[in-house]
């Protein structure tokens, strides 16, 4: 508990160095600064990128999974609210999500948002066919991120690399289809690992943070050190573990299982956990607009977790910990 304790602590000091209109402990002053749709919210280093990007995202699954006229309302909530980093993966309600952003956010704002989209190809040639048909969904010439998708274990790095992913991801970066390359995972950290060992090509990471995975299998404690090692942006994802938070078991989904918010945690405490480590930017799954707006709310009153509060909030959940509430752990 000590060492741990220890960690948390010494990687919450780190965030700091990636905070840049943001506050950082109570006190801070907030240096708010704007673009043409107005006011951003607080955007922080994105790794050796040099890019800024604001530290909320919109998580595309959820974009896809609405009926149309939600996820408009969602998008503009999101712009409105000063929110500019957009999440989507060609698998997500096959392709169907990036049709959707490809409809109602990017003819108006593709100049104005961080676009990243994903890939689950197992060969170079569905790679490339993935690439071009995500390109013509999301209605754009180039992407500012794509990413190496949910990679599972050390056997499933191990055959994309073999099978041309990793020069693909390289050749798309050189001709400037994207700007940046990354990978992203959430079964073990054990598959991230491996990346980081076969590989330093990537300018993102995106996987699990949240309040129990540093007590299981922890993304937190065995990936995010390296990643800030090697200034490679982070992107969180999963801060309410996909619904399991809300009692859930599969996808996007509440359930009936025990809850960690609200009978534990609140959803505003959970979030703020993840915002209080060095992650860049937290990719949030809204289910419609005003859940959108919540997390907004959250962002812009966000203060620094000190580490009295993030070790109790810790130790209400740990017992929790494990494949029942982050069911997608392998």
């Amino acid at each position: 508990m000590i060492d741990r304790r220890a960690f948390l602590k010494s990687l919450a000091g780190l965030t700091t160095g990636i905070l840049l209109s943001s506050a950082c402990a109570e006190g801070d002053e907030v240096n708010s600064h704007s673009d043409r749709l107005g006011t951003l919210l607080p955007t922080r280093k994105f790794g050796r990128t040099g890019e800024a990007v604001t530290m909320l995202g919109v998580g595309g699954w959820h974009i896809g999974d609405m009926e149309e006229k939600e996820a408009l309302k969602t998008i503009e909530t999101a712009l409105e609210g000063g929110v500019r980093f957009f999440d989507t993966a060609e698998s997500y309600q096959n392709g169907g999500s990036e049709s959707r952003l490809g409809k109602l956010l990017i003819p108006k704002y593709r100049d104005d948002v961080f676009l990243m989209t994903k890939t689950t190809a197992r060969d170079a040639n569905e790679a490339w066919k993935h690439l071009e048909g995500s390109l013509t969904r999301l209605n754009t010439d180039r992407l500012d991120l794509w990413q190496v998708h949910a990679v599972r274990n050390p056997a499933d790095v191990d055959e994309r690399i073999e099978n041309g992913i990793f020069e693909v991801m390289l050749e798309a970066k050189a001709t400037g289809k994207t700007r940046y390359i990354g990978f992203t995972g959430h079964s073990s950290p054990d598959a991230h690992q491996r990346v980081l060992e076969k590989s330093d090509i990537f300018d993102a990471c995106q996987l699990s943070m949240n309040l129990v995975d540093v007590s299981y299998e922890s993304f937190i404690e065995r990936i995010v050190p390296t990643l800030v090692e090697r200034d490679i942006g982070v992107i969180g994802m999963k801060a309410l573990a996909n619904g399991g938070f809300f009692g859930g078991t599969q996808h996007g989904r509440h359930g009936t299982n025990p809850k960690v918010v609200p009978n534990r945690v609140s959803v505003s405490e959970a979030v703020r956990f993840v915002w209080s480590l060095p992650v860049s930017t937290l990719v949030t799954g809204p289910d419609n607009a005003e859940q959108m707006q919540e997390k907004i709310d959250i962002a812009n009153n966000f203060i620094g977790m000190e580490d009295g509060e993030r070790q109790r909030l810790i130790e209400k959940v740990e017992d929790m910990a494990g494949t029942t509430v982050e069911f997608y752990k392998a």
